[in-house]
Protein backbone atom coordinates (compact mmCIF):
# COMPACT_ATOMS: atom_id res chain seq x y z
CA UNK A 1 0.00 0.00 0.00
CA UNK A 2 1.20 3.53 -0.78
CA UNK A 3 2.10 5.92 2.04
CA UNK A 4 2.09 9.68 2.38
CA UNK A 5 5.11 11.73 3.48
CA UNK A 6 4.29 11.09 7.14
CA UNK A 7 4.28 7.36 6.53
CA UNK A 8 0.52 6.92 6.91
CA UNK A 9 -1.13 4.50 4.47
CA UNK A 10 -2.89 6.09 1.50
CA UNK A 11 -5.82 4.40 -0.22
CA UNK A 12 -4.80 3.51 -3.77
CA UNK A 13 -7.85 1.47 -4.71
CA UNK A 14 -11.29 2.34 -6.00
CA UNK A 15 -14.44 0.52 -5.03
CA UNK A 16 -16.57 -0.39 -8.04
CA UNK A 17 -20.34 -0.82 -8.14
CA UNK A 18 -19.78 -4.54 -8.67
CA UNK A 19 -18.16 -4.59 -5.22
CA UNK A 20 -14.65 -5.06 -6.60
CA UNK A 21 -11.76 -3.05 -5.19
CA UNK A 22 -9.32 -2.20 -7.94
CA UNK A 23 -5.78 -1.34 -6.81
CA UNK A 24 -4.35 1.35 -9.09
CA UNK A 25 -0.77 0.54 -8.10
CA UNK A 26 -1.10 -3.18 -8.78
CA UNK A 27 -4.37 -3.84 -10.64
CA UNK A 28 -5.46 -7.46 -10.66
CA UNK A 29 -7.40 -8.92 -13.61
CA UNK A 30 -9.62 -10.63 -11.03
CA UNK A 31 -10.90 -7.22 -9.87
CA UNK A 32 -12.03 -6.13 -13.33
CA UNK A 33 -15.63 -6.55 -14.52
CA UNK A 34 -17.02 -5.56 -17.91
CA UNK A 35 -20.12 -4.14 -16.19
CA UNK A 36 -17.92 -1.68 -14.28
CA UNK A 37 -16.05 -0.73 -17.46
CA UNK A 38 -19.26 -0.07 -19.40
CA UNK A 39 -20.81 1.86 -16.52
CA UNK A 40 -17.74 4.06 -16.12
CA UNK A 41 -17.00 4.72 -19.80
CA UNK A 42 -20.62 5.69 -20.47
CA UNK A 43 -20.24 8.42 -17.84
CA UNK A 44 -16.85 9.80 -18.92
CA UNK A 45 -17.08 12.64 -21.43
CA UNK A 46 -14.77 13.02 -24.38
CA UNK A 47 -13.21 16.46 -24.93
CA UNK A 48 -13.85 17.38 -21.27
CA UNK A 49 -17.52 17.66 -22.19
CA UNK A 50 -16.87 20.53 -24.62
CA UNK A 51 -19.06 19.06 -27.35
CA UNK A 52 -22.35 19.94 -29.02
CA UNK A 53 -25.58 18.15 -28.20
CA UNK A 54 -27.91 17.43 -25.32
CA UNK A 55 -25.61 14.68 -24.03
CA UNK A 56 -21.88 14.34 -23.64
CA UNK A 57 -20.14 12.22 -26.25
CA UNK A 58 -18.91 9.50 -23.93
CA UNK A 59 -15.81 7.34 -24.06
CA UNK A 60 -18.16 4.37 -24.44
CA UNK A 61 -19.52 5.87 -27.67
CA UNK A 62 -16.00 6.76 -28.79
CA UNK A 63 -14.93 3.15 -28.19
CA UNK A 64 -17.80 1.87 -30.32
CA UNK A 65 -16.84 4.34 -33.04
CA UNK A 66 -13.18 3.31 -32.98
CA UNK A 67 -14.10 -0.38 -33.23
CA UNK A 68 -16.32 0.37 -36.24
CA UNK A 69 -13.55 2.31 -37.98
CA UNK A 70 -10.96 -0.32 -37.06
CA UNK A 71 -13.09 -3.00 -38.73
CA UNK A 72 -13.02 -0.97 -41.97
CA UNK A 73 -9.28 -0.43 -41.77
CA UNK A 74 -8.61 -4.11 -41.00
CA UNK A 75 -11.51 -6.06 -42.57
CA UNK A 76 -9.89 -9.44 -41.89
CA UNK A 77 -9.22 -8.69 -38.23
CA UNK A 78 -10.26 -11.39 -35.78
CA UNK A 79 -12.97 -10.84 -33.18
CA UNK A 80 -10.23 -10.79 -30.54
CA UNK A 81 -8.49 -7.94 -32.35
CA UNK A 82 -11.78 -6.07 -32.68
CA UNK A 83 -12.32 -6.61 -28.98
CA UNK A 84 -8.93 -5.04 -28.32
CA UNK A 85 -10.05 -2.05 -30.39
CA UNK A 86 -13.27 -1.76 -28.37
CA UNK A 87 -11.27 -1.84 -25.13
CA UNK A 88 -8.51 0.51 -26.27
CA UNK A 89 -9.60 3.23 -23.81
CA UNK A 90 -10.95 0.91 -21.12
CA UNK A 91 -8.56 2.21 -18.39
CA UNK A 92 -10.48 5.47 -18.52
CA UNK A 93 -13.32 3.88 -16.56
CA UNK A 94 -10.98 4.33 -13.59
CA UNK A 95 -8.75 7.29 -14.43
CA UNK A 96 -11.03 9.33 -16.67
CA UNK A 97 -10.36 10.73 -20.13
CA UNK A 98 -7.50 13.16 -19.77
CA UNK A 99 -7.12 15.39 -22.80
CA UNK A 100 -3.78 15.13 -24.57
CA UNK A 101 -2.44 18.51 -23.36
CA UNK A 102 -3.03 17.48 -19.74
CA UNK A 103 -1.32 14.12 -20.33
CA UNK A 104 1.71 16.05 -21.55
CA UNK A 105 1.69 18.12 -18.36
CA UNK A 106 1.34 15.01 -16.15
CA UNK A 107 4.20 13.16 -17.82
CA UNK A 108 5.11 9.51 -17.36
CA UNK A 109 3.21 8.81 -14.14
CA UNK A 110 -0.17 8.96 -15.85
CA UNK A 111 0.99 6.78 -18.72
CA UNK A 112 2.44 4.19 -16.36
CA UNK A 113 -0.85 3.91 -14.48
CA UNK A 114 -2.79 3.70 -17.75
CA UNK A 115 -0.50 0.94 -19.04
CA UNK A 116 -0.83 -1.13 -15.85
CA UNK A 117 -4.60 -0.95 -16.10
CA UNK A 118 -4.62 -1.77 -19.82
CA UNK A 119 -2.50 -4.88 -19.27
CA UNK A 120 -4.75 -6.07 -16.45
CA UNK A 121 -7.86 -5.48 -18.56
CA UNK A 122 -6.41 -7.42 -21.48
CA UNK A 123 -5.48 -10.33 -19.23
CA UNK A 124 -8.94 -10.30 -17.64
CA UNK A 125 -10.52 -10.87 -21.04
CA UNK A 126 -7.92 -13.32 -22.36
CA UNK A 127 -6.22 -10.89 -24.71
CA UNK A 128 -2.44 -10.50 -25.03
CA UNK A 129 -1.16 -8.09 -22.39
CA UNK A 130 0.63 -6.17 -25.15
CA UNK A 131 -0.90 -5.85 -28.63
CA UNK A 132 1.41 -6.50 -31.53
CA UNK A 133 2.93 -3.53 -33.33
CA UNK A 134 0.67 -3.91 -36.35
CA UNK A 135 -2.50 -4.15 -34.28
CA UNK A 136 -1.52 -1.21 -32.10
CA UNK A 137 -0.83 0.87 -35.22
CA UNK A 138 -4.23 0.07 -36.77
CA UNK A 139 -6.07 0.83 -33.52
CA UNK A 140 -4.18 4.11 -33.19
CA UNK A 141 -5.12 5.05 -36.75
CA UNK A 142 -8.78 4.27 -36.05
CA UNK A 143 -8.55 6.34 -32.88
CA UNK A 144 -7.15 9.32 -34.77
CA UNK A 145 -9.82 9.08 -37.47
CA UNK A 146 -12.49 9.02 -34.77
CA UNK A 147 -10.85 12.00 -33.07
CA UNK A 148 -10.83 13.97 -36.34
CA UNK A 149 -14.55 13.54 -36.89
CA UNK A 150 -15.40 14.14 -33.24
CA UNK A 151 -13.30 17.30 -33.34
CA UNK A 152 -14.89 18.71 -36.50
CA UNK A 153 -18.47 17.52 -35.95
CA UNK A 154 -18.80 17.92 -32.19
CA UNK A 155 -15.96 19.86 -30.57
CA UNK A 156 -15.84 22.99 -32.72
CA UNK A 157 -12.51 22.39 -34.48
CA UNK A 158 -11.97 23.87 -37.92
CA UNK A 159 -11.03 21.33 -40.58
CA UNK A 160 -7.52 22.76 -40.91
CA UNK A 161 -6.99 22.65 -37.15
CA UNK A 162 -8.21 19.06 -36.83
CA UNK A 163 -6.10 18.04 -39.82
CA UNK A 164 -3.01 19.49 -38.16
CA UNK A 165 -3.52 17.43 -34.99
CA UNK A 166 -5.14 14.22 -36.25
CA UNK A 167 -4.54 14.06 -40.00
CA UNK A 168 -7.23 14.21 -42.71
CA UNK A 169 -8.87 10.78 -43.05
CA UNK A 170 -9.18 9.30 -46.51
CA UNK A 171 -12.06 7.04 -47.46
CA UNK A 172 -14.23 8.04 -44.50
CA UNK A 173 -17.04 10.56 -44.15
CA UNK A 174 -18.97 11.80 -41.12
CA UNK A 175 -22.35 10.84 -42.57
CA UNK A 176 -21.40 7.15 -42.43
CA UNK A 177 -20.42 7.26 -38.76
CA UNK A 178 -22.55 7.42 -35.61
CA UNK A 179 -21.55 10.74 -34.09
CA UNK A 180 -24.82 11.60 -32.35
CA UNK A 181 -24.21 12.12 -28.61
CA UNK A 182 -26.49 9.75 -26.71
CA UNK A 183 -27.58 9.15 -23.15
CA UNK A 184 -25.40 7.35 -20.62
CA UNK A 185 -27.87 4.44 -20.45
CA UNK A 186 -27.86 4.03 -24.24
CA UNK A 187 -24.06 4.14 -24.37
CA UNK A 188 -23.68 1.71 -21.48
CA UNK A 189 -26.07 -0.83 -23.01
CA UNK A 190 -24.58 -0.47 -26.49
CA UNK A 191 -21.06 -0.98 -25.21
CA UNK A 192 -22.06 -4.08 -23.23
CA UNK A 193 -23.97 -5.48 -26.20
CA UNK A 194 -21.03 -5.02 -28.56
CA UNK A 195 -18.65 -6.58 -26.07
CA UNK A 196 -20.97 -9.59 -25.76
CA UNK A 197 -21.20 -9.95 -29.55
CA UNK A 198 -17.46 -9.89 -30.06
CA UNK A 199 -16.81 -12.19 -27.11
CA UNK A 200 -19.35 -14.71 -28.44
CA UNK A 201 -17.74 -14.58 -31.88
CA UNK A 202 -14.35 -15.18 -30.30
CA UNK A 203 -15.63 -18.09 -28.24
CA UNK A 204 -17.11 -19.54 -31.43
CA UNK A 205 -13.72 -19.42 -33.07
CA UNK A 206 -14.78 -16.89 -35.74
Amino acid sequence: MAADRAGAPVRAWQRMLSGRRLDLLDPSPFDIEISDIAHGLARVARWNGQTRGDHAFSVAQHSLLVETIFARIAPVASSAQRLAALLHDAPEYVIGDMISPFKSVMGGGYKDCELRLQRAIHLRFSLPAEPGVGLAKDIKRADQIAAYFEATELAGFAVAEATEFFGRPRGFSADRLDLAPRSTIWAQKAFLARFAELDAMRQGGD
